[in-house]
């Protein structure tokens, strides 16, 4: 995965790098995307059942998305995941020039996209994924 950094909409500063040995999942949305709003609820629920045992989640808005609008969707839809905006659109280029959303991108802990998927991901598919990378519960 590119060695980027960026800020959230709560101005938390996040490294890619210092997120080695976490399960990392970003998705690259946009909050006029109808896709993208049908996936929240399965990336909340991903984030409620795995953030405790290690997966981080990022959403990065597209380049093109008012920030008012994702700030906006991030409190309708009770988002409690980390939102991003890519205003100058770094991150979508870094990341293989996403342009289509929903991008969603599996990071395993050694820091390797491990999946990619543009449209609705599977959930069950994800929720497997996401288990067979994380350490077994009560290792903590």
């Amino acid at each position: 995965a590119p060695n980027t950094h960026f800020k959230t909409i709560t101005n938390k500063q996040v490294s890619l790098k210092q997120l080695q040995g976490k399960v990392v999942l970003v998705t690259f949305w946009a909050s006029n995307c109808p896709s993208c709003l049908k996936e929240i609820p399965h990336l909340i629920s991903l984030y409620n059942d795995y953030h405790q045992r290690g997966l981080e989640l990022f959403a990065i808005a597209m380049r093109y998305d008012r920030p008012n609008y994702v700030v906006n969707t991030s409190k309708s839809y009770q988002i409690p995941y980390d939102i991003v905006l890519d205003l100058h659109g770094q991150l979508a280029t870094a990341f293989g020039d996403v342009s289509l959303t929903p991008t969603t991108l599996l990071i395993n802990p050694n820091g390797e996209i491990i999946y990619q998927n543009t449209g609705i991901f599977d959930l069950q598919a994800m929720q497997i994924l996401i288990e067979s990378l994380l350490p077994i519960q009560g290792n903590k």
